[in-house]
């Protein structure tokens, strides 16, 4: 019999119990603001007792950091379902699914009243594109199969400012010129590919070749956010 205040000790039951206390946390989260979500508030919606919650985390700001990091793995998997074969399909559905995807939006724009300190404490290390080194190499694959220019380089730079212009568009403007999700979406695909693309017609073998880069980079990505999300699930031993 599992000790009352004690995790379970079935890994399966404690990962579900995790991901229970998770969902509570993203709902009261988007509803009141990180600034006002409380561990109690956290429990009582989980259906869990407040020092439980520590067992899995040690410390508030742990707790959302591991809602992050899970809201960004569902959403590189969700990438990687529509097997993207160029890179502005790439970043067109990224955009379309962090839009989608409030959390992540607002990690993304650094909007400090939905998750508050937390958004300055673990923006680098679990939200936006994070390409880190996987990057260069995938953009060197692009330009020697011809679907990448060159010049001017900086490629990051370029990328980054159309996906975070485009996001940040609608805060921008009037109510009545903001439009859908699924059409900034389309706009960041076409921008990306009039931007980087050579412009000439690929032979099969480059567009094979270009579509499974863009695949390893999504899952390179993809196995980089699993092992966070991994350690942030962790009960009392990993914190």
């Amino acid at each position: 019999m599992v000790r009352a205040g004690r995790p379970p000790q079935d890994p399966a039951r404690q990962l579900e119990r995790a991901h229970r206390i998770l969902d509570a946390a993203a709902e009261l989260v988007l509803r009141w603001g990180y600034g006002k979500t409380t561990i109690d508030d956290v429990a009582r919606a989980a259906g869990v007792a407040k020092g439980t919650i520590y067992l899995h985390w040690r410390t508030r700001d742990q707790l959302f950091a591991a809602l992050l990091r899970r809201e960004r793995v569902r959403l590189l998997d969700e990438i990687r379902a529509a097997e993207p074969a160029t890179p502005h399909e790439l970043f067109g559905h990224f955009v379309r699914a962090t839009l989608d995807r409030p959390l992540l939006r607002a990690a993304l724009l650094g909007d400090d009243e939905v998750l508050g300190k937390l958004v300055r404490m673990k923006r680098s290390s679990t939200t936006g594109l994070e390409l880190g080194g996987h990057f260069d190499d995938y953009i060197a694959r692009l330009v020697e199969h011809g679907a990448v220019r060159e010049e001017p380089g900086d490629h990051l730079t370029v990328i980054s400012s159309i996906v975070y212009g485009f996001v940040a568009l609608p805060d921008l403007l009037p109510a009545e010129a903001r439009l859908p999700g699924d059409r900034i979406a389309e706009l960041v695909t076409d921008t990306v590919e009039r931007v980087m693309s050579t412009g000439r017609p690929l032979p099969e073998e480059d567009r094979r070749a270009v579509a499974q880069a863009t695949l390893d980079i999504l899952d390179a990505m993809r196995e980089v956010a699993r092992r966070k999300l991994a350690a942030a699930l962790g009960s009392e031993e990993r914190g």
